[in-house]
C-alpha cells in the first residue's frame, strides 16, 4: 500500500508516516517512480507506534519496544523492560508537572501580592461599562539618558 493508503487506514498522517521511516521503526521498498510501497504488516506497526505514543512515550521510548511492534501490544502482558521506560517517563512527567505547578504558584502568589488593596480598587461607578475597549494604564517614562 502507498503512504497515503497507509495513513488513512492507520488515522495518522503520511508525514508521521515519514518520521517514524527517518527513525527506523517502519519500512518501505520504493517503486520506479519514486512512490513508498509499504507492507500489510506496516499498519499494524504504525497502529503499535500510536498507542505507545498516546500512551505517553516518546518516539526514543518506543524504538526500545522495537522488536514487539509487529505483535498485538494492546493486549499482549508487558515486559519487564516496557514496564521500567514506563516507569521512567511517568516520573519524569510527575517531576515537570510539579515544576510546572510549583512555577504556577509562584506566578499566583506574585500577582496576589501585585493587587492593588480594596480601597485603592476602582467603585463600581468608577468602572468602565460593560463592552468598553480596554486602554492599558500609561506607562511612566524612564528618565533621560537611562536604558531599558
Amino acid at each position: 500500500m502507498r503512504i497515503g493508503e497507509l495513513a488513512a487506514a492507520t488515522g495518522t498522517t503520511s508525514r508521521a508516516l515519514r518520521h517514524y521511516e527517518h527513525e527506523g521503526l517502519i519500512g518501505s521498498v520504493r517503486e520506479a517512480n519514486g512512490y513508498r510501497v509499504y507492507d500489510e504488516r506496516a499498519a499494524v506497526r504504525v497502529r503499535n507506534i500510536r498507542h505507545l505514543l498516546d500512551a505517553g512515550l516518546t518516539l526514543a521510548d518506543v524504538r526500545c519496544f522495537a522488536g514487539c511492534l509487529d505483535g498485538d501490544m494492546t493486549t499482549a502482558q508487558p515486559s519487564p523492560v516496557g514496564l521500567r521506560i514506563a516507569r521512567e517517563r511517568l516520573a519524569l512527567i510527575d517531576a515537570r508537572l510539579a515544576a510546572q505547578t510549583a512555577a504556577r504558584d509562584r506566578l499566583a502568589r506574585a500577582l496576589a501580592a501585585a493587587q492593588p488593596p480594596p480601597e485603592a480598587q476602582l467603585t463600581p461607578e468608577a468602572q468602565p461599562p460593560p463592552g468598553a475597549p480596554f486602554t492599558p494604564p500609561p506607562r511612566p517614562r524612564p528618565p533621560a539618558g537611562s536604558r531599558p
